[in-house]
């Protein structure tokens, strides 16, 4: 009986103590501060799929811009010694003329915004000035480069007609070259070139060098000026043309051509502005057929330089529709490799160091070799077969332009873009291109690493405080800064 009492008083006391309370769960800390309690897991199925997707994505779009602007500042740094050189204060800086049209079924603002993020950059590095001619339809930019040139025959003294010379009023552009010589400034002495965006671009551009310089200065019986339109041989071409003197003011200029057309009123009738529209929509023809018989038959002026103003042609990579989604999205996170392209032909237009004619492979059947007979020459010319380079230039890019190109329309516009290009021997062994010298481009990559943008964190950080190793004493600190008297 004792031993059975001693049991159960046993039981009894366990039984009687408190149960011991459960550990509080988490960091103490994080409950001190009133924070939930933070249960570290995998996420779920659905959320691993979408981070995975999102993240992946933004890493790449990230890595791309990087490599981009580094790609960009290495072809800057490369030109921006120009900049630093002194210039007389009577002396233009040297000028090009740039080229844009619209993507085939696109509008002009494709080609503007590509040149203001690939091309404005190395340009403004060089302390370049530039021209622009736009073209918005199909034909412009023949029309402005073919009256731009006819426009310098005119000049060196080449008359077509007593009526010509003596009805033709001075534009804005001859006032201001008139200014300036009376004032004594002068043109830059470096080489003047072109620069031209894109497949399209280059057809027109090929196709107005033709007309300007083996066309008439004077258009044809044949061809009348319509109503109400500008003449082709007195005012200046369809194609928007700036003349700037900086280059912001050519930035606003590409920005802000569409604002020089005055708006609509609203209370004019649908007729009115139905034919306004349609007077706008009229564009100049060309002056001579885009035929090799003719371009043979045609004589040379006696203006015509020995070489043509060198050229570089840029690419734009332009694809419209739902179904090529795949390909502007591989595109989008591969521009690293477009701005380096790119970057590395203006750099090449930029320093001008290395010019080379283009290649050919053509035969000619002629009374005189074309080589050495003088320009007003009319033995004929002409050319059997030939591949000349210039006709492949970019040529992968037709297959993205949009398929209403391809088609025949019933109008009477013109239609280079479908056409193949036709280059006339004389004209095509005077063309020029630039190149970037080897020299030049190991000195881009050797100075790669020296570029603000691949320095790391710390070093930018120590560089921005004042930390750098090899730091000058500004002026200012000299009476912060203790100088030792030995």
């Amino acid at each position: 009986m004792a031993e059975q009492s001693h049991v159960g008083a046993g039981d009894s006391a366990k039984n009687a103590l408190p149960a011991s309370q459960p550990k509080p769960a988490g960091n103490p800390v994080f409950r001190m501060m009133g924070l939930p309690n933070f249960r570290f897991k995998l996420p779920s199925r659905n959320w691993l799929i979408f981070l995975s997707v999102t993240g992946s994505f933004t890493s790449a779009v990230l890595y791309d811009r990087y490599h981009k602007q580094r790609n960009q500042q290495r072809w800057c740094n490369l030109v921006s010694h120009i900049a630093r050189e002194p210039l007389p204060p009577k002396r233009m800086p040297r000028r090009i003329t740039i080229f844009l049209s619209a993507p085939p079924g696109d509008s002009l603002r494709a080609a503007r915004e590509h040149f203001h993020e690939y091309v404005k950059p190395v340009l403004v590095a060089g302390a370049m000035d530039w021209d622009v001619i736009e073209g918005r339809r199909e034909g412009d930019v023949r029309a402005g480069l073919a009256e731009k040139i006819r426009k310098r025959r005119r000049k060196e003294g080449e008359k077509a007609t007593v009526a010509d010379a003596s009805e033709r009023p001075e534009d804005k552009d001859d006032l201001v070259q008139q200014l300036r010589d009376t004032i004594g400034i002068t043109e830059s002495e470096g080489v003047q070139g072109d620069l031209i965006l894109g497949r399209h671009t280059w057809k027109e551009y090929v196709r107005g060098l033709h007309e300007g310089w083996l066309g008439p200065l004077n258009p044809p019986p044949d061809i009348t000026p319509p109503e109400n339109t500008p003449n082709p041989s007195t005012d200046p071409p369809a194609a928007a043309s700036t003349t700037n003197d900086s280059p912001e003011a050519n930035d606003h200029s590409i920005q802000d051509s569409e604002s020089d057309t005055p708006p609509d009123d609203p209370e004019k009738p649908k007729e009115e502005k139905k034919a306004e529209k349609s007077k706008k929509a009229v564009q100049v023809p060309p002056y001579i057929a885009p035929t090799i018989n003719d371009y043979n038959s045609a004589r040379l002026p006696h203006s015509m330089p020995e070489t043509l103003a060198p050229s570089t042609v840029l690419p734009l990579p332009h694809v419209l529709g739902f179904l090529n989604t795949p390909i502007r999205i591989y595109r989008f996170l591969n521009r690293r490799h477009l701005a380096d392209e790119t970057g590395r032909e203006v750099a090449a237009l930029v320093l001008a160091s290395h010019i080379q004619a283009w290649t050919t492979g053509e035969s000619f059947a002629s009374s005189a070799d074309p080589d050495t007979f003088p320009s007003s020459s009319t033995a004929a010319v002409v050319q059997l077969e030939g591949d000349w380079e210039q006709q492949g230039v970019l040529q992968e890019e037709e297959s993205d332009w949009h398929k209403s190109v391809w088609k025949a329309t019933e109008d009477e516009q013109e239609r280079i873009l479908r056409n193949p290009m036709v280059i006339e021997p004389r004209i095509g062994g005077r063309m020029r291109r630039f190149e970037m010298g080897t020299e030049e481009y190991e000195r881009a990559k050797s100075d790669e690493g020296k570029d603000p943008a691949a320095k790391g964190l710390l070093d930018r950080v120590k560089e921005m405080v004042g930390w750098e190793e090899d730091r000058t004493v500004k002026g200012w600190e000299h009476g912060l800064v203790e100088v030792d008297s030995a």
